[in-house]
């Protein structure tokens, strides 16, 4: 299936969705693992801990933020895959982004967990069949969303993220 076979687009999501092509979602979450791989590190590195404002979080801790959003996201798939049929809860990312300490990590120890993660999510999306692709759930505010969709917003919420960080991040250099 392919993002066009999105029936319904999620509210909100719907930004991250339409960064990625119109192409079979393993396709999509593939291209998404092989950016992953080609990260610019050194340029990661250079930057360090600097942010492009105040308030603002660290490369490290937009990594942590990937992780950690796939991690919440593996379970909301795999609960609406199921057919649970509970409104998923929120979570708060500045909260989880504070909490993590990612500062106190190495960049290749997050892009190492990252990639894992995503390894994972993949094979998740490989144990689904075309049905369970089209189940979907509430989130925590009664948006609805199905799991072939959250196959292309992870995709889209790292390009989104990423193309953040080189418009306001690798200025820094």
């Amino acid at each position: 299936m392919k993002k066009s076979d999105i029936k319904k687009m999620p509210e909100y999501f719907d930004r991250y969705i339409n960064l990625t092509d119109d192409v079979a979602y393993m396709e999509a979450l593939e291209i998404s693992l092989k950016e992953l791989q080609n990260l610019p590190l050194e340029k990661f590195k250079a930057i360090g801990d600097k942010t492009y404002a105040s308030n603002k979080w660290t490369i490290k801790d937009i990594l942590q933020h990937f992780i950690d959003t796939e991690r919440v996201f593996s379970y909301r798939v795999t609960a609406f895959a199921r057919e649970d049929g509970q409104n998923m809860l929120s979570y708060n990312e500045d909260l989880y982004a504070k909490n993590a300490h990612a500062n106190l990590r190495s960049f290749e120890d997050l892009i190492e967990e990252l990639i894992l993660v995503r390894k994972s999510y993949i094979a998740q999306y490989k144990s689904y069949t075309p049905q369970m692709l089209l189940k979907s759930g509430k989130g925590y505010n009664g948006s609805e969303y199905c799991v072939l969709s959250m196959a292309f917003m992870i995709p889209g919420h790292q390009r989104w993220h990423l193309r953040v960080i080189e418009e306001t991040y690798f200025p820094l250099v």
